[in-house]
This record gives structure tokens, sequence and C-alpha cells, in this order.
């Protein structure tokens, strides 16, 4: 496992060459490491000194979203040629989607555990700023995105990946996240809006992943396995499924007080709010742990071929993060003892995927290898690991 100290020295002061090849692909880290700590929180166990390890998590995340922020800034400025060639890279430009779900995952985490350490009133404050700007960048790259892929990347059905769901399930974050902001708004108005505004976030990007996961399943099927440096990007696709269940879920406990009629909020209760956080949830969590199973699967897979350590291996952290949060609240509204057991179980694989990844980030940034200049992608067999210009895999 990695401590806190490793990537800092690396990260903190860095050098404008240092940073020439870092892509947006590296917010990846701090959604992974932010839902260590909001996960943790929503267990529906309570194990001795959880609480202030997930408090400590976040802080990481926090120092990590600074620390990259600038990184960026500094490529922004003295590589302009490297930024704009990432917007026009069909294998990079989704992940600016992930810049929007750190600065989320950031700030509701504030809220979650954070305030432990900062206060109530600097944790609202920090998610309400963190909050607003992951929602404009995460609408920004759900239109710029895909508006890009069809008049400047022309890609084709056969170069689906699950990376072109990034910039559609930012919106899912804020919907799932902007809840924990509702208790504290004035009465009335202020409160409703907000929800509903999270309800429409909600729509947005499911319908919009309704769209784009046939694309990624149909490639799957139809054209193999993916590229061995790119297998990990399977378990992106958890990443709307576990994250709108929890939205759902988030929306029946705010709901009352809030929204007039009936909430559902009793466990097992069917009506309004409350009743779409089971009806929906449930299904979908189905179909999760499905997915679960294939990317695993064609992991272990890869691992056998010779799949080595690349960015992407942060998949296994915030898309599986996002099904306990998930399962957290279908045990809520449900009352079911399997879901309890399921969010635990899940959390356990994250923690470990957590350490694992974290580890290797660590000794590819001490080393250099993780921001050397790319390697151009072998002509020869699928199953090679090159990389884009971020340090992104194709």
């Amino acid at each position: 496992m990695v401590t806190a100290a490793q990537p800092l020295s690396v990260l903190p002061r860095p050098r404008a060459d240092a940073v020439r090849h870092l892509g947006p692909n590296w917010y990846a880290a701090v959604m992974g490491t932010a839902i260590v700590a909001t996960a943790g929180a929503a267990l529906p166990v309570r194990v001795p000194g959880l609480r202030p390890l997930c408090a400590a998590f976040w802080a990481l995340s926090l120092v990590l979203l600074a620390a990259l922020l600038l990184a960026r800034a500094l490529h922004w400025r003295h590589h302009r040629d490297r930024a704009r060639a990432h917007l026009l890279d069909p294998a990079t430009a989704p992940f600016y989607g992930c810049l929007a779900m750190a600065l989320l995952a950031v700030g509701g985490g504030a809220l979650t555990v954070g305030r432990d350490w900062i206060g109530v009133d600097a944790a609202v404050a920090l998610d309400a700023v963190l909050f607003t700007a992951g929602t404009v960048v995460a609408l920004t790259a759900a239109v710029a995105v895909p508006y890009l892929m069809a008049v400047r990347h022309r890609v084709t059905a056969s170069q689906a990946t699950p990376v072109w769901l990034l910039p559609l399930v930012a919106p899912m974050v804020s919907a799932a996240l902007g809840p924990l902001l509702v208790p504290y708004l004035p009465a009335g108005q202020p409160r409703q809006t907000l929800l509903f505004a999270c309800l429409a976030l909600f729509g947005l990007s499911l319908l919009a992943t309704f769209v784009m996961l046939p694309l990624v399943f149909g490639r799957l099927v139809t054209g193999g396995p993916p590229p061995l440096a790119l297998t990990p990007a399977l378990f992106l696709v958890l990443g709307p499924l576990g994250q709108s269940t929890t939205a759902a879920g988030k929306f029946a406990e705010v709901a009352p007080g809030v929204v007039p009629g009936p909430d559902g909020r009793a466990p097992g209760g069917l009506g309004g709010l409350g009743g779409l956080a089971v009806l929906y949830g449930v299904p979908v969590m189905g179909f999760a742990l499905l997915w679960l199973c294939l990317a695993t699967a064609h992991v272990a897979r890869a691992r056998r071929h010779g799949m080595g350590f690349t960015m992407t291996w942060w998949a296994f952290t915030f898309p599986v993060g996002t099904c306990v949060t998930g399962a957290a609240a279908l045990a809520r509204h449900t009352g079911l003892v399997a879901f309890d057991v399921l969010a635990c179980a899940l959390y356990l694989v994250l923690v470990a995927a957590w350490g694992v990844v974290a580890g290797h980030t660590a000794r590819g940034l001490l080393s250099g290898a993780l921001l050397a200049a790319p390697r151009p992608a072998p002509a020869g067999p699928r199953r090679g690991t090159g990389r884009t210009t971020s340090g992104a895999v194709r």
C-alpha cells in the first residue's frame, strides 16, 4: 500500500518538462482514492477505526487533486501543443470526463467524511465549489467530447471502447452527489430545484449511456477481446450502473420534506422515489454483477497473456466503489442482509485493488516511467500495450 508521501514527493512541485506527457487520465487516481473514503462511509456495518481511515483517504484525494490541477495547469501553459493533441485524440479526449468526476468525488467526500476533520461549514463550502465546478465540466464534456468524436475524430463502431462512457457518466456522478447539498439549502424552491436538477442529470447520463453501451458490448462480442493494456477499461461499464443505483437511493433519502407526495422511504416501500430506488436499483445491480464477472474473466485472460501495468488499472477502483455505494443504498431501502454482504465484499475488493494500483503508480512515478514519452503501439498483434500521447492506452 502506498503512503501519502510517495506520490506527493513527485507531484506538488512538477517541472514543466516533467508534465509534458501528463494526460487527463491521471484524474482517475483522484477518483479511485476518493471513492475508498465515500464507499467506506456508506457501508452498512461499523468497523472500529474505519471512519478515521476513510477521512485520511479523503484528505489524500484532496491533496492529489490540488497537485494534479497544478500539474495540468503547467501542462496547458508550457505544452499547449500536447494539450490540443489530447483533445484531438479519440483515445484521450474522453478522459476529460475524469476531471469532472475527480472534482465531484472530492467534493462529495468532504461532506461525507471530510467534515470530521475540517468541520461542517468548511465541508459544505468546499463541496459547493467543487460540485458546481465539476457539474459544469461534466456537462461540457458530455457535449464537447461526443461532438469532437463526430466531427474531428471520425471514429467507427469497431473502435468502440468503454472509455467512451467517461464523459457520459460524469453527469451521473453529479446526480449522485448533488443530493448531499440539498439539506443545506433553504427550504422550498432552492431544495426542490437542486433535487430536480439532479434528477435531470440522472436522466441525461442514463439515456446517453443506454445509447453508447450497446456499441461497447457489440464491439466486445463481435470484435473479440480488447488489446491487453485496454482490458481493465472494461470495468468502466460498472461506473454508470453503480452510480445510477446510488443516485436513485439518494433521491429517495432526501425527498421527504422536499418533494410533495409519497416518498417510499420505508424499507420495501414502492411509492414515489423510494420505489425508483428499489425497482430501478435491483435489476441494474444484477446486470452490474454480470458485467463484473465478464470483465474479471477478460482481465484474468489478459494477465495470462502478459498484461502489464498501465494507468488503465485505475478502472479497478472507482467503478467498483460505485457498486459498493449502490449496494449499500439497496441495503438501506430493502432491508436485505444480502445487499449488506454484497457491499462489504465489494469494498474489500476495492481496497485491495487500490493498494495494488496505487503501489504500481507510486513506483512508476518515482522511476519516471509513467511520465516518460509515449512509446508507439506495435504494428503486430493486437495484444500490444502501446500508449497514446497522454499515457493512456489504445
